[in-house]
């Protein structure tokens, strides 16, 4: 990090106990879902099907069970992203859309599946570290210390920062900081992107020509066409003090933090 201020000097224990604790009373959350772009097929052999992709019904029950055991986790590490958020002052973008849906999943299997030939499924689970995701935003002003004290507290909380790609100091493309975390009681991997305003609204602007750049069918000049168009929609997003000089946590033992003895939070109700 670009400072040798530790988040538990910033914040004190009580006052991270209490935004802990209002995240958990905020805990009975709906599941998230996103509808998929077009609808998917089942096979009659228990398979999936969508846009010329498919797995097989062994595959597809894999999935399932992926799915499944990211649900299961979500409902622990979303407190403490709301609680890192409240603390760092960030907003909290898309909490709802912190689910990747089941088809948004498959589509991601069936690609890989596709691309690797004699890659497993098992396998191509492995690498998606974003079936629960999470933005916090804040001004640029800000943005630094915001993403130092967020950072610093979920390592805290024992979450294992398994991956931090910050692009600010690109020449060209995708402007932000994009971390990948384990959680300690499930294991399950989930994604925490750092955004401005300016950075998240350059993100939307070109996700349109990121899923037409990642088609298997899109031919090569129009894929270096549509990173042109990217970049240049990137180019114009401000660098946020100190943003490219920030670094991942160290790696630390959970502390005993008093927000730790706080209960879990509460299943969600159906519907």
């Amino acid at each position: 990090m670009n400072t040798h201020r530790t988040p538990r000097r910033l914040v004190s224990r009580a006052a991270t106990a209490a935004a802990l604790a209002t995240a958990l009373g905020l805990g009975a959350v709906h599941t998230a879902t996103a509808a998929p772009s077009a609808a998917p097929l089942a096979g009659l052999d228990g398979g999936w099907h969508q846009d010329g992709l498919h797995l097989t019904a062994a595959e597809n029950k894999k999935v399932d069970g992926f799915v499944a055991r990211a649900r299961r986790a979500e409902r622990s590490i979303s407190p403490e992203v709301r609680a890192a958020a409240r603390i760092s002052h960030a907003e909290l973008v898309g909490f709802d859309q912190r689910l990747k849906s089941p088809d948004s999943l498959k589509r991601k299997v069936a690609t890989r599946l596709r691309e690797t030939p004699g890659q497993t499924v098992d396998a191509a689970l492995r690498t998606i570290n974003d079936a629960v995701r999470f933005t916090l935003q804040w001004p640029a002003g800000t943005y630094s210390q915001g993403v130092h004290t967020a950072g610093g507290l979920l390592s805290t909380w024992g979450n294992d920062s398994a991956r931090w790609t910050n692009t600010w100091n690109r020449p060209a493309g995708y402007k932000a900081i994009n971390s990948v975390w384990r959680a300690p009681r499930s294991g399950q991997l989930f994604e925490v992107q750092f955004h401005t305003p300016e950075s998240k609204a350059a993100q939307l602007e070109t996700h349109k020509l990121y899923e037409e750049q990642r088609l298997p069918g899109t031919p090569p000049a129009r894929v270096r066409e549509l990173q042109e168009q990217q970049n240049a929609i990137f180019a114009a997003v401000p660098v946020p003090p100190g943003a490219e000089r920030l670094t991942a946590p160290a790696r630390r033992l959970p502390s005993p933090d008093p927000a730790r003895r706080l209960p879990a939070p509460a299943h969600a109700p159906a519907g």
